[in-house]
């Protein structure tokens, strides 16, 4: 069922062009010197072109490995096997999460994810590592800064993630938000995300 739903996934994103060799293509090895673990997740993922791109993108990264949550685990809250997940967070330094603003705020499985392997842990449980939030979001201007509607920046959305990071003795980095995204502009989004990733 897995396998089926990935399939569909990815000739769903060919259909739109977005997994184009060119958007990423390279010939020289792309890697990182630090023990990347991405965990992505999208609510419709279906209907993903942006995350499922960026996805892409980080799975062309050696030393990165990633985690699609609603492609291991369905959408069964429930499912997530925290023992299995602690002991990826372990072996890697870096931890990356890549979704969509979804209400302002980071998808279901991912706070099911939080929830699960990060559990009733008390402060340092991730003393050391990084987090690094990639992120897209429908709105620009209109929507956040101190003149759009919700009246602050987009990065202020994520102040809990920031919060659990600095807990859990994290070193929390700039997140890489994309705001009013356009199927257009993902090969730059790519390049980005893989420029982070390298660093």
């Amino acid at each position: 069922m897995q396998l089926k739903r990935l399939v569909q996934l990815a000739l769903f994103s060919l259909s739109l062009g977005v997994l184009a060799p060119s958007a990423v293509a390279t010939e020289e090895t792309l890697s990182t010197a630090i023990k990347t673990l991405v965990i992505v997740s999208h609510p419709y993922p279906e209907r993903s072109v942006m995350t499922l791109g960026m996805q892409e993108a980080a799975e062309r990264v050696e030393g990165v490995t990633v985690r699609n949550l609603e492609t291991i685990y369905g959408f069964d809250t429930r499912a997530i096997d925290a023992a299995r997940e602690r002991e990826l967070t372990r072996q890697h330094q870096r931890i990356v999460f890549m979704f969509p603003t979804h209400w302002f705020n980071i998808t279901p499985m991912m706070k099911a994810y939080l929830n699960d392997v990060w559990g009733s842990a008390g402060p340092g449980l991730w003393q050391g590592k990084e987090m690094l939030l990639v992120t897209t979001a429908a709105g620009g201007s209109s929507t956040y800064g101190e003149s759009g509607r919700v009246g602050f920046e987009l990065s202020d959305v994520f102040a809990p993630m920031k919060a659990s990071a600095l807990h859990a003795g994290m070193t929390y980095l700039p997140p890489l938000a994309f705001e009013a995204f356009s199927r257009s502009k993902l090969p730059d989004y790519q390049r980005q995300l893989i420029e982070r990733l390298q660093r």
